[in-house]
């Protein structure tokens, strides 16, 4: 199981769900990834690209720097 930090802060949509999308597809189940997000639309966009990936987020922090979400690798999208 590994770990792996995406730093897209400064980001516009879409380029944040693009970059997520394409992490995501280099990790393997149970592998988990970090995205931070100052693109206040990523709340929005990242949970729907979830849904269709059919992984899962197990956190969503926001805070003055911006949006943190963890998210855990569940299938081959």
């Amino acid at each position: 199981m590994s770990f792996l930090k995406l730093d897209l802060s400064g980001l516009k949509c879409p380029l944040p769900v693009l970059r997520t999308r394409k992490a995501l597809k280099s990790l393997q189940p149970g592998d988990r990834l970090e995205v931070v997000c100052t693109d206040p639309l990523a709340a929005i966009d990242l949970p729907h690209l979830i849904l269709e990936t059919g992984d899962r987020i197990e956190i969503v922090k926001h805070d003055t720097d911006g949006i943190v979400f963890l998210i855990e690798k569940l299938g081959q999208a």
